[in-house]
């Protein structure tokens, strides 16, 4: 019988073992990397953690960078500023205006001098005639189309105003007003916003063509000009080439800065693909052409082809042709490298460039490119402008803003502000201001340190027409007319002597009653001495009112003040418009309030608007960015000064210009002219100050250091002058005397206040109520 082994006791040959021991090994191996593969890639695993971390924080961001997008790109894309506008120029036959004024008129409107009046802003002078071709304006009460005007002026009169289009003679034109000034909601941006619709196609292709051929295919990136772009910089070492999509454009513009970093380029990629995501290309097409930035006016950045349409043609974009589209076209790659005043050839070849690229584009033909690059550049000299050129009246605008409207309806944006500013004055009053202060400053030896400040305003309404500041009037600094106050001296003369006249209805005090003028000394509260002296140093004894005001003596005013009482005196001055606290101390008698010039118009104004006591303004209306117009706080108006006491108060003012302190006036204006003022000089010579008014105009002159220091000048060696210079160059009207049934007038002798004959010496013609005048008579001789 055969012996069989058992195959389970059956010996494994070695090399068997071998191969089985690195069987189990390999097994091992691979649970092992297995294992450590799971744990990795395990939700505890640092790796993966990182991973989400980093997914969150990037979904996150761009969740951040799609809602900034949609905020702003949904909401007011742009804030428009406020237009700040002059007063409109009213025209009519025998209106006042030389030609070379109105000439200057039209200059500070931007109007162009052209052979041929074809378009809106333009004009053309032959003669006596100036034709002018108006540009359409939309007023608070209503539009004005454009239309074409033939003036003709004759000795500084307009004598016929013609219609050419409608072959009319007219009564009254007024041409647009002139943009004075802006307010900014930030960053001085201007623009005029366009529909898509209304930009000129030839505009839209040549621009796409230019700038980005792919815009309606791409998703806001284009890969290849990436791609090229990153050639470009890689063998620059540095970020020399743009791969911008118009969107990638319109990103950097709208949402981000100019930096170039990766993060910024990182950031424009991701909103660029999220704007084209939420909005169509038309919208972002739109948004890209009135967001590009076009061009510099001094501190006003020009934004969007529709107002560089305006800047540099003086045209809407509707009407421009193909050289001057391509030229806006031009600058797009930068304003300022080819400014159209200061590189016009660099400008032409870039602009050859955009016409040659037009024709391969076939956008236009090759003939009409090539007889295009032969044409010059067209844009209109550069704007000069009056924008921003009037500091102290725009901060005016500002306050009177906040006081008179709804902070809440002025945070609208685009406003339209409509001012009575009147160009024309107020380049009276600069150049008077400037001139004058220059040679007192001179002749005093001050060492250019004087200063001054002017307000002028229309007597009947208290519109505030010109404003100067600074003996720079364009000088955006201390804004002198507003807030130098300083004591006005004998300006505040007229309210003690206003007092006299009101007190018990006249019975006791008229223009002729015996004021003492001789000299007394003050015992104030605190044991101190006061002994106010007159001007000249001169006791006059007894002397008649109006003859004290006239002559502006200061004994008698102290001793009438002290008389009547402070109180009374203050409520005038409240009366007559002024707003601040004023002590009823003796020295306010004389002037020792302390005032602005703007402060001391209002109170003037009172005088000179017939006895009303009227807030001062700037702004007349203000138009919503759809021209309906903004409420505003009611100003109160209310009649502070009977007419009676009123006219006798003018009555001695007028005097006080033809025969006394400011009787300079009379030989340096026409003797046509009457008005009525005050002049005011402080102690020590430090402040000089006018006050004057016609039946039309009001003006108020300062002049004074900063540092309170002397200026040897009074008020009629110093500010009267610079007020004569003003109202002698402006179209103002005579003031006349009141009416009134309840006064009579009569010649008296201004040395005794008796009844006297015309033609006697010191005779004044002055109005009394009737039943109050002297009935002495004074004898001539």
């Amino acid at each position: 019988m055969a012996n069989r082994s058992n195959p389970r006791k059956r010996k494994t040959p070695a090399s068997s073992k071998l191969g089985s021991r690195k069987k189990k090994a390999r097994t091992r191996s691979r649970k092992k990397k297995t294992s450590k593969k799971q744990k990795w890639l395990s939700f505890s695993s640092w790796p993966v953690r990182l991973f989400i971390l980093s997914s969150f924080l990037f979904l996150a961001y761009v969740i951040y960078l799609d809602v900034t997008i949609r905020v702003q790109f949904e909401g007011k894309r742009w804030a428009l500023p406020a237009k700040v506008y002059a007063r409109p120029l009213e025209l009519y036959p025998g209106k006042k205006i030389a030609t070379a004024e109105f000439l200057h008129e039209l200059k500070i409107l931007g109007y162009r001098y052209a052979h041929q009046t074809k378009e809106a802003g333009t004009y053309a002078q032959s003669g006596e005639h100036v034709l002018i071709n108006t540009r359409p304006f939309l007023f608070w009460d209503g539009e004005e189309v454009s239309r074409q005007i033939r003036l003709r002026i004759v000795n500084e009169h307009i004598e016929r105003i013609d219609a050419i289009d409608t072959n009319q003679l007219l009564d009254i034109f007024r041409l647009e007003p002139a943009v004075i000034g802006r307010i900014y909601p930030a960053h001085n941006e201007d623009r005029e916003l366009v529909k898509l619709n209304e930009v000129p196609t030839l505009l839209v292709k040549g621009l796409l063509a230019l700038e980005d051929r792919s815009f309606f295919e791409h998703h806001g990136l284009n890969p290849k000009a990436i791609a090229r772009a990153i050639i470009a910089d890689i063998r620059a070492g540095k970020m020399v080439q743009g791969g911008s999509t118009l969107t990638q454009q319109l990103v950097k513009n709208f949402f981000l800065d100019n930096e170039r970093t990766l993060v910024r380029k990182l950031n424009e990629a991701l909103m660029s693909l999220l704007l084209e995501w939420h909005y169509d290309k038309d919208e972002i097409l739109e948004a890209y052409i009135n967001e590009i930035y076009l061009g510099q006016d001094k501190k006003r950045a020009i934004h969007g082809f529709g107002l560089a349409s305006r800047f540099y043609y003086d045209k809407p974009l509707s009407r421009l042709n193909l050289s001057q589209i391509a030229t806006l076209i031009t600058l797009v790659r930068g304003p300022s490298y080819y400014d159209p005043w200061r590189n016009p050839k660099r400008l032409i070849k870039r602009r050859n460039l955009v016409l040659s690229i037009m024709a391969e584009q076939k956008i236009i033909t090759h003939d009409t490119s090539k007889r295009v690059q032969r044409l010059a550049l067209d844009v209109i000299p550069k704007p000069s402008g009056v924008s921003g050129a009037y500091p102290a009246f725009m901060e005016l605008v500002r306050r009177q803003l906040r006081r008179d409207y709804r902070a809440r309806d002025l945070s609208a944006e685009g406003l339209q502000i409509f001012t009575g500013f009147d160009p024309t004055i107020q380049k009276t009053v600069e150049q008077a201001l400037t001139k004058r202060i220059t040679q007192l400053d001179k002749k005093h030896n001050l060492s250019g340190n004087l200063q001054g400040a002017v307000v002028i305003t229309e007597s009947s309404n208290g519109e505030v027409l010109a404003l100067a500041g600074d003996r720079a009037p364009r000088y955006a600094g201390f804004n002198r007319a507003l807030d130098a106050h300083r004591p006005i001296g004998s300006l505040v003369k007229p309210a003690v002597y206003l007092t006299a006249l009101e007190s018990k209805q006249n019975q006791k005090y008229n223009l002729t009653s015996l004021l003492d003028d001789n000299a007394l000394t003050i015992k104030s509260n605190a044991d101190q001495l006061w002994s106010p002296r007159n001007y000249d140093g001169k006791s006059h004894g007894q002397t008649p009112l109006v003859t004290a005001l006239m002559n502006s003596y200061n004994q008698a005013t102290v001793r009438l003040g002290m008389e009547l009482g402070f109180e009374p005196i203050v409520d005038t001055l409240k009366r007559m418009g002024v707003m601040s606290s004023i002590d009823p101390y003796p020295s306010m008698l004389l002037g020792a309030v302390n005032l602005s010039p703007y402060q001391v118009a209002r109170m003037y104004q009172t005088l000179a608007s017939g006895g009303f006591n009227t807030p001062l303004r700037a702004v007349r209306e203000v138009l919503a960015v759809d021209g309906s117009p903004l409420r505003r706080f009611p100003l109160k108006i209310e009649q502070t000064i009977q007419p009676e006491n009123l006219q006798l108060l003018n009555s001695a003012l007028t005097l006080v210009t033809q025969k006394g302190t400011a009787r300079y006036l009379a030989n340096v204006l026409p003797e046509t002219l009457q008005v009525a003022g005050k002049t005011g000089t402080t102690n020590d010579l430090r402040d000089s100050w006018f006050a004057g008014y016609s039946s039309s105009h009001l003006g108020v002159v300062w002049l004074g250091q900063d540092n309170n220091q002397s200026i040897g000048m009074s008020g009629s060696s110093g500010a009267l002058r610079v007020w004569a210079d003003i109202f002698r160059k402006l179209e103002t009207y005579s003031l006349e005397p009141l009416e009134l049934d309840s006064l009579t007038y009569h010649w008296i002798d201004s040395e005794n206040g008796l009844i006297t004959d015309e033609d006697c010496p010191g005779a004044i013609y002055i109005p009394f109520y009737k039943g109050t005048e002297p009935e002495q008579v004074s004898d001539c001789q």
